[in-house]
């Protein structure tokens, strides 16, 4: 297990071979992560990427009448600005903290300079990205296609898989603003609490089982955690010299 406040909480960067590690741990600083706070906001410059260790980023567009919609969410699993190695500055999403917890930020240009260098951190970052993107496409498939209970239970089992342990702080508003400000997130809650799903009481949600939720939300969420079990190194695995691929994962 890592210890407390070490990046390597962060799957990302606990894949990386020693030297690339120890070389980017000097530019890694802890950052509280505060529930609500906006890492960042559509258009703005990113002076630094996120790697979450202990919280949940959701990544929000927000339409010209003021209504937010949740395209991704961002854990331990992976990183927060990939504007920054993708060659743009800025995004026209929002980046807000959902559930509290800590990430290592380092700055931009740190980060740009080990990923033009084209080792493991460019290998891993564009197979986080290829992993959100097909996050993002589901979501989108997910809310067009299914009910808001299935919604609902898509995001809290892909915000548990983030973060080491089964309860969620959460406000009803902050879980209406995920689900597109959808009127019928409030409802949702109370049919996923009175079918013992979950538990919900001020602003605290817990899973009590998870193969039980598991068993009731949509295809959507394996759809998720299979692309990203197939391109990501596991909690538990580290990069390997010997082996071309990352952590053994092989492309696609």
């Amino acid at each position: 297990m890592p210890e407390p406040h070490s990046p390597r909480q962060n799957h990302l960067l606990a894949a990386l071979p020693a030297e690339v590690y120890e070389r980017l741990l000097p530019e890694l600083q802890i950052t509280p992560m505060l529930l609500g706070w906006a890492v960042y906001e559509s258009g703005d410059p990113m002076d630094n990427v996120y790697f979450p260790t202990t919280c949940d980023v959701s990544l929000l567009h927000t339409m010209t009448d003021g209504t937010p919609a949740e395209i991704a969410l961002v854990g331990n699993d992976g990183v927060v600005g990939i504007a920054v190695f993708m060659g743009g500055v800025s995004t026209p999403t929002r980046a807000v903290v959902q559930s509290a917890g800590d990430a290592y930020a380092i700055e931009s240009e740190a980060l740009r300079e080990e990923f033009r260098l084209g080792g493991p951190l460019q290998q891993l970052l564009l197979r986080y990205t290829q992993a959100l993107i097909t996050q993002m496409t589901q979501t989108a498939v997910c809310n067009r296609h299914h009910s808001v209970t299935q919604q609902l239970s898509r995001w809290l089992l892909l915000s548990l898989d983030r973060l080491p342990t089964n309860r969620l702080l959460m406000t009803q508003g902050l879980i209406s603003d995920m689900l597109g400000g959808h009127q019928g997130a409030i409802e949702a809650l109370e049919i996923l609490q009175q079918a013992g799903l979950i538990e919900y009481d001020r602003g605290c949600i817990i899973v009590p089982d998870r193969k039980r939720l598991e068993g009731y939300v949509c295809e959507c969420y394996s759809v998720v955690k299979t692309e990203i079990d197939r391109l990501l190194p596991r909690p538990d695995t580290r990069y390997r010299k010997a082996n071309p691929s990352v952590a053994g994962v092989s492309g696609g």
